[in-house]
């Protein structure tokens, strides 16, 4: 990812100017509308082929965009809007590129406030609002990455939120932060720090997680740092330490994942349990109406039914730790039928028949279930299944680590979901992040690692 820094108030001079440019989808008038309370049918039609607007999400809009030009551009980081005088008119259309210019006016010591002049025009050139943003500017130097605001997506069901907000008022985790050498990492754990997720414990090459902090901008002296000569080491004093009972939770570095699994999975030195260790994703899909757990996508390559089995109950522990006292449970392959080629049916039906027999507790089991009789009821009552799972599972259990990895990609890269992950059927959980992850994603795979600390703490206290 590009780094970039934001404006101090001494660096900016009255004439410094920043400009953004955006094309308005549907879904962002949407969006906007329901911000601004104007969903009336006469202002807001989205039916296909109908032209979206509405009369007063203008405002909404630039508003939005000049505080991201504001907030994110110029000054940046550190900056608080602190007053507006703006002036609007017109409407807004999807497929209307907005443009958003603010320049520097004027400066004010007192308070290192800058005044910026703020423009925000349409493809026609109609000005849609004018006027003035006070801006309260940063005095320091901030490192950040300035990632593009996505295409806004309207949400059936916000479940990563809700995760974050379970969070709140439970005391944050010690977590062992493996081998945190880089930018993405680092970030990742200091961020969770704020939000009193975890107190984090960073493993790793003292030099080297310095000098990572130091050119990213991040001050790491607050977080205790145990030094280690290189990441296998690191790996292993992380698991050392979780077996010790120093920290609660692991959260994977810049490291690869099998040099942490390797510590990880040995029966002596390592974090199993009688279980099958397993990774589940924990998705927040727009188009669905329930979070959606994945599993296993990760670890598992060609699981048994043996493992199936443990994979299976691994997921439904965790449903239960983030709130669903009976999750339902697709276990899938690409028919909905017993079909003695295909091995994945057959796996099914043996989970339904321990289900059935006491063997697998805690949820309802179903299949074999295509996916789309899994996620659809339209689909599930078309091809005639009866089910309490078809067309409403809230875990997906896919045949192997490849179909699980494409379906979990597919959503987030295809479908805008996001997603938290973790490792289960560990002595501690284990958040495996990918460079790649939003800070989103991590911080909600952040707050799933949190919930099963907290969990698994509550089992080991003594009862009354």
């Amino acid at each position: 990812m590009r780094q970039f820094t934001n404006r101090t108030y001494d660096e900016i001079e009255v004439g410094a100017s920043d400009t953004v440019v955006r094309t308005l989808t549907a879904t962002d008038v949407e969006a906007l509308a329901l911000a601004a309370g104007d969903v009336e049918a006469f202002h807001l039609d989205l039916t296909p082929g109908a032209v979206a607007e509405t009369a007063t999400a203008p405002g909404v809009a630039a508003v939005a965009l000049v505080a991201g030009v504001l907030n994110r551009r110029l000054p940046g980081p550190g900056s608080a809007i602190v007053g507006t005088q703006f002036h609007y008119a017109g409407k807004v259309r999807a497929g209307d590129t907005l443009t958003v210019v603010v320049t520097a006016s004027a400066k004010h010591a007192a308070g290192q406030r800058i005044d910026f002049q703020c423009r925000c025009t349409n493809g026609d050139g109609d000005v849609l609002v004018d006027g003035i943003a006070t801006v309260a500017a940063p005095s320091t130097r901030i490192a950040y990455t300035n990632i593009a605001t996505p295409e806004v997506l309207l949400r059936r069901n916000d479940g990563l939120a809700r995760l974050l907000q379970r969070c709140e008022g439970l005391p944050p985790v010690t977590c062992a932060v493996v081998h945190p050498c880089d930018y993405e990492s680092l970030m990742g754990a200091i961020e969770s720090a704020k939000r009193d997720l975890i107190v984090p414990v960073l493993v790793g090459p003292k030099a080297k997680i310095r000098a990572a902090a130091e050119l990213a901008g991040i001050d790491v002296t607050p977080w205790r740092i145990v030094d280690t000569p290189h990441s296998h080491a690191a790996a292993d004093r992380a698991v050392a330490m979780a077996r010790a009972g120093e920290v609660e939770a692991l959260m994977k570095g810049s490291l690869h994942t099998d040099e942490l699994m390797e510590a990880v999975v040995p029966s002596a030195t390592g974090l199993r349990t009688e279980r099958r260790i397993s990774h589940v994703f924990v998705m927040d899909v727009p188009a669905y109406p329930r979070t959606l757990m994945i599993t296993d996508a990760a670890i598992n390559i060609a699981p048994d039914l043996t493992c199936k089995a443990d994979i299976c109950r691994n997921a439904i522990d965790l449903a239960h730790v983030l709130g669903n006292p009976l999750p339902k449970v697709a276990i899938l392959s690409a028919a909905e039928t017993v079909n003695p080629k295909i091995e994945s049916t057959l796996h099914a039906a043996a989970l339904c028949k321990m289900a059935d027999r006491g063997q697998i507790t805690g949820g309802i089991l179903d299949g074999p279930l295509a996916f789309d009789n899994a996620v659809s009821p339209e689909a599930a009552r078309t091809k005639g299944i009866v089910s309490a799972v078809a067309g409403v599972a809230d875990i997906l259990l896919v045949p192997d680590l490849e179909s699980g990895n494409m379906m979990a990609k597919q959503l987030t890269y295809l479908a805008g979901a996001d997603s938290a992950g973790i490792v289960v059927g560990t002595r501690v959980p284990i958040v495996l992040t990918s460079r790649a992850d939003n800070v989103r994603s991590r911080l909600a795979s952040t707050a799933v690692l949190k919930l099963v600390a907290h969990d698994r703490r509550s089992k080991l206290l003594p009862k009354d």
